[in-house]
């Protein structure tokens, strides 16, 4: 949604805004809101008004706003479209029960309270001494409305919903409406779960005497079983995943928009520029997209093929110390990932396969590990390949890629008589420890002489 709303505010001159919504205490969680922050600027989404950047309507979170609501609340209960209600959780939890066993065809509160004193309430049994507040649906209820991305929208006739609980903060419903009005805001994008609470909205509006904002209902994304997509069942619901992973945020943000747009050109990699400049709600689709991570595999992919080099180990060199697996970087090894990031650029997937593409690099020698695989496949010409290797590196000059390319296939190829493909297999596992590995001759090149020599000699020795 934030990704919409923000090409939206850019495409048409407008400010994206945003607000902290924290009025459920029950689900605060004390450092949500700076994960909110990070990971929108780290996915290129900044907003023009919020807490941290401040702008015309401060404050942006709800909860220091509570003195803002309260005259609204109290010009809904004066004009009888809202009241008190003392009923306690017990007896609302009873009464869902009731309704849920006697499969009942009008559900939701009974309204006990509504038109009743507190002391008339009070004789009463599932009394509670603190109230909330609840509106008052009317018969009439607007239960239909324009989206600006479905059209007509029909929706089920609400309840009488709490606007104001018991510990004196509002409720979603009242919180967006007055803050919404309040702010300017003229277009709400949020997902498809909130057309239900939509008609609540444009009573509160009518209500208030206000002119309600143009609504946009997102299609919901969908796990490949087609079931809403949630923390608990998929770990890509929570966007931090995805700087985890080493997803590029330009190459996540191309995905999201292809979920709900068509491909603003002949090719599905586009910039947000580009997708800014196409932007139109009716090209918005209003099925659930699946979430494809093949999808976004590969263009992230493309995405880091087009990097820089340079600018493709920076980014490695920030993913490692976010994630924690380099804490202090050492300008040798940021000079030395720089060096080797050509000999897996056209490899990578994600920047969290970076290391361990290139562990072996960053190894002191003697710590070296083969794999198991690795040395199950070693040949009974592994000791003279590694015999034969160590006597021409000991010579070549100067230790460089093509020069230590052409002075193993003398050695191996014409020396031994041995096919390329076999001929390299040993010394690729004794520098690297692996069967597969970056191009080979270029890793001993950034290695060097000594490193090289080294540990062709130790897994000689084991042979």
């Amino acid at each position: 949604m934030s990704l919409f709303n923000k090409a939206y505010a850019e495409a048409t001159g407008g400010a994206f805004v945003l607000r902290i919504e924290d009025t459920d205490r029950a689900r605060f969680v004390a450092d949500s809101e700076q994960q909110i922050f990070d990971t929108l600027r780290w996915l290129g989404l900044p907003w023009d008004e919020g807490p941290d950047v401040g702008g015309p309507y401060a404050p942006y979170r709800q909860s220091e706003r509570l003195d803002t609501y309260r005259p609204f609340v109290e010009q809904l209960i004066e004009q009888g479209h809202a009241y008190y209600c003392w009923c306690s959780t017990e007896r609302l939890a009873e009464l869902r029960a009731e309704q849920q066993a006697s499969k009942a065809s009008v559900t939701g509160y009974d309204r006990l309270c509504y038109g009743k004193t507190r002391d008339e309430r009070a004789a009463l049994p599932g009394f509670t001494e603190t109230p909330v507040v609840r509106m008052l649906i009317p018969d009439d209820a607007p239960l239909s409305f324009t989206d600006v991305i479905r059209g007509e929208v029909n929706a089920p006739r609400p309840d009488d919903q709490v606007i104001l609980k018991a510990d004196g903060f509002p409720t979603y419903h009242l919180a967006v409406v007055v803050d919404d009005h309040l702010m300017g805001i003229t277009h709400v994008v949020r997902g498809e779960e909130w057309i239900s609470s939509t008609p609540k909205h444009i009573l509160l509006y009518r209500f208030l005497g206000l002119t309600p904002p143009a609504f946009a209902h997102m299609p919901l994304l969908r796990n490949t079983d087609k079931s809403k997509i949630s923390k608990r069942k998929n770990p890509a619901a929570r966007l931090v995943w995805f700087r985890e992973q080493g997803y590029l945020p330009e190459a996540l943000r191309n995905f999201l928009q292809l979920l709900a747009y068509p491909p603003v050109g002949e090719s599905e990699v586009a910039t947000f520029e580009q997708f800014v400049a196409a932007f139109d709600w009716a090209k918005v689709s209003t099925v659930g997209p699946i979430f494809d991570l093949t999808k976004l595999n590969w263009l992230n992919g493309e995405y880091i093929r087009a990097l820089a080099p340079d600018e493709l180990a920076a980014r490695i060199v920030e993913h490692l110390q976010f994630t924690g697996e380099w804490t202090d970087v050492d300008p040798a090894k940021a000079e030395l990932l720089r060096q080797a990031t050509p000999l897996i650029q056209e490899r990578l997937g994600v920047l969290s396969e970076a290391l361990p593409k290139l562990e072996f690099l960053f190894t002191a020698d003697a710590d070296l590990a083969i794999a198991d695989d690795a040395r199950a496949q070693l040949g009974d010409n592994a000791a003279a390949v590694l015999d034969a290797s160590i006597a021409a590196l000991e010579v070549v000059q100067p230790f460089a890629a093509d020069e230590i390319q052409a002075a193993l296939r003398a050695a191996l190829v014409d020396g031994l008589g041995l096919k390329p493909r076999f001929a390299f297999g040993p010394v690729r596992v004794g520098i690297t420890g692996s069967r597969v590995s970056p191009p080979l001759f270029e890793s001993m090149e950034l290695l060097g002489r000594e490193s090289s020599l080294s540990r062709l000699r130790a897994l000689r020795a084991t042979l």
